[in-house]
């Protein structure tokens, strides 16, 4: 075999991966370069990331404090969330008491369509009613012809029809109760915050207003420097946390590039 013969067949082999040459010193030498910009690269994009962080400052939302100032403590105003009604469901528990007629006293499930029912009193309906509304119908409703002056009570035992749904790039995505101080932060962390590949800058709350579909675009990264106030959220909406393709697409690109003589270094957008 002539030596030409012999240099075809090894550049062959090499690229079928079946055989490689030895790395020349004009190589490694050219892989030391590309381990010395990608470090320098690395260090410009952290010092990039820290120019590009806006302090916090006072708006008409937000009263920033001095580091040498003190937090002030909250008023009992402010421990208490303002009052939200809760309105009656389909499928709650709903527990009635009439005051000295314990055969009128019991716990019940509002059926499917939102009705109850009761001896003496029938069918009523509940859902979309708060405690005090239904107490007032059922007391009505046995006024006169069987209770001269009713006394009733309703309490609301269990809910599910109160509930936010969390979908998207959260770690837990799913069903949650509503709360009086239940904003959109806090329903985020309800979910276990956010996922990996989760885009700050684009989480939508859909909600139905007088039959009309609506939806909020907000950026939770704003709302935690406090440019403006964290959105309440109410039962039946729906919360989507936006997906990151360039992230998704880094994590992507990292798992199979091990082989990389030199850290892969990528500027991604939130």
């Amino acid at each position: 075999m002539t030596a030409t013969a012999d240099v075809r067949r090894q550049l062959y082999l090499s690229r079928t991966n079946t055989y490689r040459l030895p790395a020349s010193p004009f190589t490694r030498k050219r892989l030391e370069r590309m381990r010395t910009t990608s470090a320098v690269l690395l260090f410009a994009t952290l010092l990039s990331a820290c120019a590009d962080r806006v302090p916090l400052e006072t708006t008409s939302n937000l009263t920033v404090v001095s580091e040498s100032g003190v937090l002030p403590a909250p008023t009992r105003n402010d421990l208490v969330a303002a009052d939200r009604p809760s309105l009656i469901g389909p499928l709650d528990t709903i527990k009635v008491d009439v005051f000295n007629v314990p055969d009128l006293e019991r716990e019940m499930q509002v059926d499917a369509s939102g009705r109850i029912s009761m001896p003496l009193v029938g069918t009523i309906k509940a859902s979309g009613s708060t405690a005090e509304e239904l107490s007032s119908a059922i007391a009505a409703a046995l006024r006169g012809r069987y209770v001269r002056d009713p006394q009733v009570t309703v309490n609301i035992t269990s809910s599910v029809s109160q509930v936010v749904t969390i979908d998207g790039q959260v770690v837990e995505p799913g069903l949650y109760p509503v709360t009086n101080q239940m904003t959109l932060m806090r329903a985020i962390a309800s979910a276990k915050g956010m996922s990996e590949f989760a885009r700050q800058d684009d989480v939508v709350i859909l909600r139905t207003v007088n039959n009309q579909k609506m939806a909020g675009l907000y950026n939770v990264a704003a709302i935690r420097r406090g440019a403006y106030d964290d959105p309440q959220v109410y039962a039946n909406d729906v919360i989507v946390v936006g997906d990151s393709p360039q992230r998704r697409l880094f994590r992507d690109v990292a798992s199979v590039a091990p082989i990389l003589a030199a850290p892969l270094i990528a500027i991604l957008q939130n």
